[in-house]
């Protein structure tokens, strides 16, 4: 610097500038777009969960539960097939451009995206991994990243964070995000009805589901977390690949799933009370989706729609995964026809519809 200055005074400023700059940016960047009641902001989102919300964490895990291959990203910029469980964005996404609604960012990365710089940790990214739950033998029987896994990976970010902006500003940026956690969907499906049924009642599941969730919980404030949305699982027993099982020849909605999805929420729901009353100085809100799903199913014309019993993706009826894969020659050819994209996971145009009800609908509940 001593060198700079002994030269003329406009070679000095130029660094001087550009390094002013460089500073300005990165701080600015950690500030939402978007300014909220009483001058709040949301300068990050952050997401645990499943595939709803995994944008290719599970990539390079020697794991079915991935899709980071054709069709999947079809409509997504530049038909990249990135890892996300549909044929373009998905909730994570929305929820903050919501990172489109919140003007945080246009896209949510992967936190083990290998081209993530370190300028994106700012603003927050996904932990999600496809085939989680909250139940251990869920994620270890899909080799996929349980929530203990992906509350390792918070703690890693949290201290690349300490290194670009310091401690204060990470105490900020944690406590003022806004941290979404989606799960119990695979629990319920995958888990409770091909493994634990003979095990236990679901009431008992259920309540198991949720003393986990709640301790995950407890573990994200004590790291500092202060907004936390939790989803609710959605009517289950209409997912295609569901129908398709225990359906009926008809492949109506399972009504059994769909109740025990709809007790799971009254648990979840009451827990998150709880946890309100129990820690006074954070928010944590709980999300239905249940019923916001459950109506563009019963009523797709009000949105559009027109398929609701099948994906997109092959025949649509048991497709997800690698069974949903570009030697199929029977994908749909226009995906905003239909809610669903495979037999699990929806569209990028009914996520857009959906997250866009819940920002509306909760965001305030924040403040």
């Amino acid at each position: 610097m001593k060198m700079l200055l002994s030269t003329s005074s406009s070679s000095s400023t130029v660094p001087l500038i550009v390094s002013f700059f460089i500073i300005i940016i990165i701080l600015c960047s950690t500030e939402a777009l978007v300014k909220l009641q009483d001058n709040e902001s949301i300068p990050a989102v952050i997401v645990f969960g499943d595939s709803i919300v995994d944008p290719g964490n599970n990539n390079n895990l020697v794991t079915v539960a991935k899709c980071n291959y054709p069709p999947y990203g079809r409509d997504f910029t530049g038909e990249i097939p990135t890892g996300r469980f549909s044929n373009g964005k998905i909730p994570s996404d929305f929820i903050g451009h919501t990172v489109e609604e919140l003007g945080i960012k246009k896209l949510l990365p992967a936190y083990l995206d290998p081209n993530l710089q370190p300028t994106d940790l700012l603003t927050g990214v996904s932990f999600a991994s496809g085939a989680s739950g909250y139940d251990p033998l869920t994620s270890k029987s899909a080799s996929a990243y349980s929530l203990s896994d992906q509350l390792e990976m918070f703690k890693e970010y949290r201290g690349k964070l300490k290194g670009l902006v310091g401690e204060e500003r990470t105490s900020t940026i944690i406590s003022k995000s806004i941290i979404f956690v989606v799960q119990g969907s695979n629990d319920i499906t995958n888990t409770y009805f091909v493994l634990r049924k003979w095990q236990n009642d679901f009431a008992s599941y259920a309540d198991f589901l949720v003393t986990s969730a709640s301790s995950f919980l407890k573990e994200l404030y004590t790291l500092g977390a202060r907004r936390v949305a939790v989803f609710s699982a959605p009517p289950l027993g209409c997912l295609p690949s569901q129908r398709s099982m225990a359906g009926g020849v008809h492949r109506e909605c399972i009504e059994n799933y769909n109740e025990a999805a709809k007790l799971f929420n009254v648990k979840l729901s009451s827990q998150l009370n709880f946890l309100n009353n129990k820690f006074p100085l954070a928010k944590f809100v709980y999300v239905d989706i249940y019923n916001p799903l459950l109506d563009i199913i019963q009523n797709p014309q009000k949105s559009g729609f027109e398929v609701v019993n099948k994906g997109c993706c092959g025949t649509g009826l048991i497709e997800v995964s690698v069974l949903c894969n570009r030697y199929n020659p029977l994908t749909c050819d226009d995906a905003k026809k239909y809610v669903f994209w495979d037999s699990y996971h929806l569209t990028e145009r009914a996520y857009k519809i959906l997250i866009r009800e819940i920002i509306q609908r909760y965001v305030d509940g924040f403040f």
